[in-house]
């Protein structure tokens, strides 16, 4: 796994900070209506993207959110401009189904850490 890009502060105790980048999933109000089959279908394309993002070692942790408007929330080990390309390369922002606003993160060194996990696949990957 990479590890994070890490900062000093300019202040005399030389904290450093590691450097990630947030991205959110939004869901388009313009986005097309699919039939079950169809949005199955994408939804296992996208679960199958981040899983090889997370393999190469880019994406640290993703998941959904319970919110209408912002519908998921990953955080990425590359910065803002490699995320947002990453991203974009999602199946469901690629049909317009969400669009991605990516942010730099910065919190100090060692404040928080990724162990190593599996993201799945497909939905039949997260049925027991």
């Amino acid at each position: 796994m990479r590890r994070p890009k890490r900062t000093t502060s300019g202040s005399s105790s030389r904290l450093e900070f590691d450097r990630y980048t947030i991205a959110l999933l939004i869901l388009r109000p313009d986005a097309p209506q699919l039939d079950e089959e169809a949005a199955a279908a994408l939804q296992d394309a996208h679960l199958a993207h981040l899983a090889d993002l997370h393999e190469a070692g880019y994406l640290l942790a993703a998941g959904p959110l319970a919110d209408e408007k912002f519908r998921g929330l990953s955080i990425l080990n590359v910065d803002p401009e490699r995320a947002r390309e990453l991203k974009e390369q999602d199946p469901a922002v690629q049909v317009g189904r969400f669009s991605v606003k990516v942010m730099p993160w910065m919190l100090p060194a060692g404040a928080i850490s990724f162990s190593p996990t599996r993201f799945p696949r497909s939905v039949a990957d997260t049925e027991n």
